[in-house]
């Protein structure tokens, strides 16, 4: 069985997250959950976006940029030590995130998609809630976007509405969960691929 943790990204990841990247632009394919490494293909360096992601859960810091703080993840797969998704979770939500964003972006590289491992990873996102004290997170989507709405349903989420983000011309849909309930609930589905490095009792 597959186990998989989430991981602080490093320096020494760097050829593995530039090739999640380009999996991304060779695929086509948009990219969530990376607090912007896409911008790398512009001229932005590795070291930047880590310097970025290092500092961005510090408070005062993402404050003086007008951000909340927010902790970015690589998924790594233990079997083989592969990054197959990213996450970024936002500590709190501002007005902007409230409407458009919520707690948690996430996204699995192309070629690891349709195995499950979007729920396994979002769960996982929902144990770093706990771990900071959250009672519920927003999570959302694109109301077309038919695997993220099951993947956020699959964890419990509870729709709250629709709004348009006139920026990106499209609708999203808002869904709240409650983290201790999903976790509890669907331990027995997903708390068996946590690895041990997540530092959570899944016993």
């Amino acid at each position: 069985m597959e186990k998989f943790y989430l991981e602080i990204p490093s320096l020494e990841r760097k050829e593995e997250a530039l090739d999640y990247l380009k999996e991304h632009i060779d695929y086509k394919s948009d990219i969530n959950g990376t607090e912007g490494i896409n911008r790398i293909k512009d001229g932005f360096t590795y070291e930047d976006w880590l310097d970025e992601v290092t500092k961005a859960p510090d408070e005062e810091w993402a404050k003086s940029i007008g951000r909340v703080p927010a902790t970015t993840y690589f998924t790594i797969r233990e079997s083989d030590n592969k990054i197959i998704g990213m996450v970024n979770f936002r500590h709190s939500l501002n007005e902007r995130l409230r409407k458009i964003g919520g707690h948690i972006g996430y996204g699995i590289r192309p070629t690891e998609r349709r195995k499950g491992y979007a729920k396994i990873q979002l769960y996982l996102a929902l144990i770093e809630a706990q771990k900071l004290g959250l009672d519920k997170v927003m999570v959302d989507c694109d109301n077309t976007n038919i695997g993220s709405e099951k993947t956020i349903l699959a964890l419990g989420g509870e729709l709250e509405g629709e709004v348009y983000d006139e920026l990106k011309d499209r609708t999203i849909r808002n869904y709240w969960i409650n983290v201790d309930e999903s976790i509890e609930k669907y331990k027995s589905e997903y708390g068996k691929y946590i690895s041990n490095d997540s530092k959570f009792d899944v016993s």
